[in-house]
């Protein structure tokens, strides 16, 4: 029962143990508990248990029995990191039992040496203890057994062999009631799953595992473990990280198994030094290496010291002394069998390489590019970036460039399993060293338009196509109706000065399950394999646009100035110096916001002065009279582009990306032309532009008051050819797929702009934060206005600061005059800017906001 209904089984031992029972019974007892704490409680009470059962076993002159509770403690000695009493007690539990039995003192032993890290001789025990299992029909056992042998597998990279163990598994688990068993099953499958490459399926199952343990009221750290492994090759190593510490706080609050507590430590290096913490990463893998020679477990110490010396090198760290331990840790994994060996003579390589060792490179770089053709995408991604150091190495500018294509094209075909648009800009972190190594390649070379090509090719990659959206899934849209009553409700609460932690845990709940079930999403767009090309992008700018693409090398601002049929390139400042100033001239427009800040103005003018010279450099002499299309990277996604002196008073629109911006260009309006007019609640005008434009616009959808509510909105939104939604925007820097417009129902976030089949042609936000967004992944923005991008809008006005209320509707009914004359929305926001009162106020509100796209 122990393994179906665990707490069931603790309390049926307890209540035998009370009743005096025979020194057989007595010693089941005894070891039920000691299982039960073993795997869920405290250690040293788990060995107290099954050493009473294994000497009541003797008093009971039973050999079996001796048997079975001698692998039941020999098991628990090597959790707790008593490694040789543990496999003693193992022998001699082989020694003592007999036929069934001894199969399944076999199975154990298996399972201690794969937690050990020894997979070829856990593989033999397994291999001699199913046949005998078969024999007796044992179906939980034998289960088990393939469970292990296909969880050793993965362990050594065979995922076929596992799927097929698991598989088998599985179809035996069906016909059993053991309930921790068959969620160890859907667990091991998501880890199959991830091995295999599939990032959403592994996270569906995983979470499904979690849910049946919640059932069964048990803690789960193998799970734990697992999960953080599949969140940081999704992108989510902050996630990680929290995670494992989380994990390892419970497990030492309980006393519980030191194996467990050493892998958890290791999950928690990784994650931290992905998450850039190097320091964390150094404190914890030190710990795990530690604890894992303590336990004798070499095959976990050597990945323990692999993440060690990764982040030794993250902190800064470089000497000869460093690329030989890093070698020998690679010629350890390699003797394992150990997927990350071709990870270990990467990093020995580039290390060998700013040593200026270009011998020792060579060769640690040509035995991690074997990699390159086989195995699972990050794998093979890991043997194309060793591939292209070579290249480099050897001054071939061309090989570089392929093996930086091939990596990406790898990467390419991975993003496009996942659904979410949130892991497919978060994914791209794994191609930022292939997408660098090109573009210093193509700066090598001396061509611009080389150089724009690989900017391009690895810019805003998770705007190229929509997300996958769930078929009706009725369990998310109710999620994210209460999600909605929950928000507006904390909303007033807060409002109101009364206590919210109750509802801020419920929010927090369904904000879990909403990222979950879209993070579940498999890809359903197979991608259509499209290459930037310069020529048609120069084509469709003809002789008066000109697109400035930035491009950041080294730390340095590179200006790729487009348009009458060339690239030409400029050097600008440092990206670091630019970043400082976008936040001085961020926190002068919140002060411009409030009346009474004129003297401020001076000084905001004085900042973007600077920042032109850092972002444009000499480019700027050279933008002719015509529109401009400024294409920046995520980092300055915040620079109010209109505050630049030599942008100030052009036709201006920002782009995520060059090619982007021709979608958006080549995106036809949809029939009819429909307009849809949007007031939201507790503005301070009380969103006094909507009824002049319902005005204008005669026959236009206007939605306000109790007509402005959530499921309405996005109904008339669909399709329309333009929006204009006054409405208070929040940004979420933790969560930015929560940012949201508020609604008379509560807010509307970006998961549901991303239901809609199409959003509106052109959608003009007319409040702040709207154009705010969180940079992640290589060079990927996730935000409310990101969100509309892939789904059919070619045009957004959106405000990159906050703005005074009153001074935006001016602004808006003017922007709206040169929309109805038939000008383009760069083209009217120009405009209106200039129609606006000269004062401090109007002049920052003005700047605040941005035209993206081209329509």
């Amino acid at each position: 029962m122990v393994f179906a209904a665990p707490n069931d089984a603790l309390a049926r031992a307890e209540g035998l143990l009370d009743a005096d029972p025979s020194p057989l019974h007595a010693s089941v007892a005894h070891q039920v508990i000691g299982i039960w704490q073993r795997d869920w409680g405290d250690m040293r009470i788990a060995l107290h248990h099954l050493r009473r059962a294994r000497d009541l076993a003797a008093r009971a002159d039973s050999a079996d029995r001796e048997a079975d509770v001698l692998a039941a403690l020999g098991v628990a000695l090597v959790h707790a990191g008593r490694t040789q009493q543990g496999l003693a007690a193992l022998e001699r539990g082989i020694e003592r039992g007999s036929g069934h039995t001894r199969a399944r003192v076999l199975f154990r032993r298996a399972y201690a040496r794969w937690v050990l890290g020894h997979h070829r001789e856990a593989l033999e025990d397994v291999r001699r203890a199913i046949p005998v299992l078969r024999q007796v029909d044992d179906v939980i056992w034998t289960a088990r057994a393939l469970t292990l042998r296909a969880t050793v597998h993965l362990a050594l990279g065979a995922v076929d062999r596992a799927d097929a163990d698991f598989t088998a598994a599985e179809a035996l688990w069906d016909t059993t009631g053991q309930e921790h068993d068959k969620a160890d099953a859907v667990e091991s499958r998501g880890l199959a799953a991830f091995r295999s490459g599939d990032i959403p399926v592994a996270l569906r199952l995983l979470d499904e595992a979690e849910e049946r343990y919640a059932k069964l009221g048990t803690p789960t750290f193998m799970l734990n473990i697992r999960r953080c492994e599949v969140l940081m090759a999704a992108g989510l190593a902050p996630e990680a990280l929290a995670e494992a510490d989380a994990a390892i706080a419970v497990l030492d609050g309980i006393g519980g198994q030191s194996t467990r507590k050493a892998e958890l430590l290791l999950a928690a290096a990784s994650a931290a030094r992905l998450a850039g913490d190097a320091h964390t990463a150094i404190a914890r893998a030190d710990m795990a290496v530690r604890l894992f020679a303590g336990q004798r477990r070499s095959w976990w110490e050597t990945h323990a010291r692999l993440v060690l010396i990764e982040a030794r090198v993250a902190a800064g760290r470089s000497s000869g002394r460093l690329v030989a331990d890093t070698a020998a840790v690679a010629d350890r994994l390699a003797s394992f069998g150990a997927p990350a060996a071709p990870e270990a003579s990467l990093l020995a390589g580039r290390i060998a390489l700013n040593l200026g060792w270009r011998a020792d490179a060579e060769r640690h770089l040509g035995v991690a590019a074997r990699s390159r053709h086989n195995g699972p995408p990050l794998a093979r991604m890991t043997g194309w970036a060793a591939q292209a150091l070579r290249a480099q190495a050897a001054g071939s500018g061309r090989g570089v460039l392929e093996a930086c294509r091939r990596g990406l094209d790898v990467l390419d075909a991975h993003r496009m399993t996942l659904g979410a648009s949130e892991l497919r800009a978060r994914a791209t972190a794994q191609g930022a060293e292939l997408a660098a190594l090109a573009q210093q390649a193509s700066l090598d070379s001396g061509s611009p338009r080389r150089l724009l090509v690989w900017s391009e090719r690895w810019r805003a990659t998770a705007l190229s196509t929509p997300p996958t959206r769930p078929p009706a899934d009725p369990e998310l849209l109710s999620d994210l109706t209460a999600f909605r009553e929950i928000a507006a409700r904390a909303e007033e609460a807060r409002r109101e000065a009364r206590p919210v932690p109750v509802l801020e845990r419920e929010q927090r709940r369904l904000e879990r399950e909403i990222r979950s079930r879209t993070l579940h999403l498999r890809g359903d767009t197979p991608g259509d394999g499209h290459r930037f090309d310069p020529g048609r992008l120069l084509e469709r700018l003809g002789d008066d646009v000109r697109l400035v693409e930035l491009a950041v090398l080294d730390g340095r601002v590179q200006v790729l100035l487009c348009g009458q049929g060339r690239v030409r390139r400029f050097e600008a400042g440092l990206l670091a110096e630019a970043e400082t100033e976008a936040e001085h001239v961020q926190a002068g427009l919140r002060r411009l916001a409030h009346p009474g800040a004129e003297a401020r103005l001076p000084v905001v003018e004085a900042a973007g002065r600077r920042l032109e010279e850092l972002l444009l450099g000499p480019a700027a002499a050279y933008l002719g009279d015509g529109p401009v299309v400024v294409v920046p990277p995520a980092r300055l996604h915040r620079v109010p582009w209109a505050l630049l002196p030599s942008l100030r008073e052009r036709v201006l629109s920002v782009s995520p990306s060059a090619s982007g911006w021709l979608r958006a260009r080549e995106t036809e309006p949809p029939p009819g032309g429909r307009q849809v007019l949007v007031r939201g609640p507790g503005l301070a005008t009380g969103g006094a532009e909507v009824p002049h434009l319902a005005g204008r616009y005669g026959g236009a959808v206007v939605l306000e008051h109790a007509d402005a509510r959530a499921r309405r909105v996005l109904e008339e939104l669909d399709g329309a050819a333009l929006a204009h939604i006054a409405a208070h925007g929040t940004f979420r820097a933790d969560g930015p797929l929560f940012s949201s417009l508020r609604m008379a129902d509560g807010p509307l976030i970006v998961h549901d702009f991303e239901r809609l089949d199409r959003s509106p042609y052109r959608i003009i936000l007319s409040c702040c934060d709207t154009a705010r967004f969180a940079s992640v992944g290589a060079d990927e923005l996730l935000g409310l206005v990101t969100a509309l991008l892939p789904l059919g809008t070619a045009g957004v006005v959106a405000c990159t600061a906050p703005v005074n209320d009153a001074a935006v509707v001016p602004l808006m009914l003017a922007l709206h005059k040169g929309l109805s004359e038939g000008l383009s929305l760069a083209e009217a926001l120009r405009d209106a800017r200039a129609a606006l009162p000269g004062d401090a106020l109007h002049r920052a509100t003005g700047w605040a906001f941005s035209a993206f796209g081209a329509a």
